[in-house]
């Protein structure tokens, strides 16, 4: 390798991705839902609760189950009141939240069609799993394939965080697609394949490692009695986000959903999405 490229190589690999720490803005919430008056206060109530400090400032507002019971009255409502947040349920307004396949047609677009982010709850008649869902959180984890750079998952997941909570911040390279350009490497005889396979890794993992030191230094002073973790590793990430989750006893997932390219859901968020049933998602 020429002096100048390895210079450049090292200038490169010395240089940090810094972290930009801003508490989101949180001051209009609209809970969507099929509830009577009754049960949709109550569960406003309790999101109130769960959202903690974070959403003390916030006016509340409860849509009417009229005015979003189709997609195009929800969206219209969204429009309207101009939410920072917006809560609803697996399933809303059907009946399909016993089986595993899907979060509802309302969320599906939902998460796609507007910017706002969106908290997604257990289904109320999944009533053990939904009790213990809105319990106040204490351990959040903030999940990406590009972590580096990422702030505002990170603030996202901070602000909904307690004071002497946890932020677990993850981020998994898929090991399949590793593979893959690695055999591609092994075939081109002048690049050294193990050296390739140690080296590369080592890269992809350090950059994500050196950014959640820089949240960590980030968070210190403006949030001290939060403690801030970072877990990076390769693997197939739908497995090891669900084993993380579990193992970490997770109380609220935090996640992009949006895609530039696509009309569909980002990447791994669809099918983490439809299987981490257990506990609220918050999707970006």
């Amino acid at each position: 390798m020429p002096k100048v490229d390895q210079f450049e190589s090292v200038f490169k690999s010395a240089v940090r991705t810094p972290f930009a720490h801003e508490t989101p803005v949180l001051e209009r919430v609209v809970i969507v839902s099929d509830l009577n008056d009754s049960a949709a206060a109550s569960l406003c109530a309790s999101v109130q609760q769960f959202a903690g400090s974070h959403g003390a400032q916030a006016q509340w507002l409860t849509a009417a189950a009229d005015d979003t019971r189709s997609v195009a009255g929800l969206l219209q409502v969204v429009e309207s009141t101009a939410p920072n947040l917006v809560v609803a349920y697996r399933n809303v307004y059907t009946e399909a939240w016993q089986w595993p396949h899907s979060l509802g047609r309302h969320l599906d677009i939902l998460t796609q069609a507007t910017d706002t982010p969106v908290l997604v709850l257990p289904h109320p008649l999944d009533t053990e799993v939904f009790a213990q869902a809105l319990a106040a959180p204490t351990t959040v984890m903030a999940v990406t394939s590009h972590l580096v750079g990422d702030s505002a998952l990170v603030n996202q997941g901070a602000a909904f965080a307690p004071d002497k909570g946890k932020l677990l911040l993850a981020h998994v390279e898929d090991d399949a697609t590793f593979e893959r350009y690695i055999d591609t490497i092994s075939k081109i005889p002048a690049i050294d394949t193990a050296v390739a396979r140690e080296t590369i890794l080592a890269q992809l993992l350090k950059e994500p490692s050196d950014y959640i030191d820089a949240v960590r230094a980030g968070l210190a002073s403006a949030r001290p009695e939060l403690t801030v973790t970072g877990v990076v590793e390769s693997g197939h990430r739908v497995g090891e986000y669900r084993r993380l989750v579990e193992s970490n006893s997770i109380d609220l997932l935090v996640l992009h959903t949006k895609d530039d390219g696509q009309d569909a859901m980002h990447g791994v968020a669809y099918p983490l999405a439809v299987e981490m049933r257990s506990i609220p998602l918050l999707m970006l």
